[in-house]
């Protein structure tokens, strides 16, 4: 047998066999704890005039009041990550969906963790919504709701 059938052989049955140890190991994922974005899907109740922390896809129902308050998605996260030296601290921006529900009333917003990049209040239901903090990982946010 010559040197070079060995070699193209011996790198065929290599690129096989890591071929196939890559196939066994990307079958389905094994369960284990969910991600911290993953939506969560309860409902809290909030006093009016307090602050409410909603982690991603909860909502927040506003006692005597016709409103709820969805935290939907992370639309932009450029906060400086822990750990790290920044320049700047950076924002995040959050939406929010707004239902009037015995009216039938809704829209969207998009609240901002600081001035710079857009507003972090807005009206709707002749209640006002305020996006008071962001958590690390943008998976819960804090509203007050007055």
């Amino acid at each position: 047998m010559d040197l070079p059938r060995f070699v193209a052989g011996l790198f065929a049955f290599a690129v096989v066999t890591v071929g196939a140890g890559s196939a066994a190991a990307s079958g389905p994922p094994a369960p284990g704890p969910a991600s911290p974005l993953a939506p969560a899907e309860d409902t809290v109740s909030a006093p009016a005039g307090h602050d409410v922390t909603l982690r991603l896809g909860q909502e927040a129902a506003v006692q005597g009041k016709d409103l709820t308050v969805r935290y939907t998605r992370v639309v932009a996260d450029s906060r400086c990550r822990p750990g790290m030296q920044c320049i700047w601290q950076g924002e995040a921006t959050l939406a929010f969906l707004l239902k009037e529900p015995g009216r039938g009333e809704s829209t969207t917003a998009e609240l901002h963790s600081g001035p710079r990049t857009g507003p972090q209040a807005t009206s709707f239901a002749a209640s006002r919504i305020e996006l008071v903090s962001v958590g690390e990982d943008a998976g819960e946010a804090t509203v007050r709701i007055s």
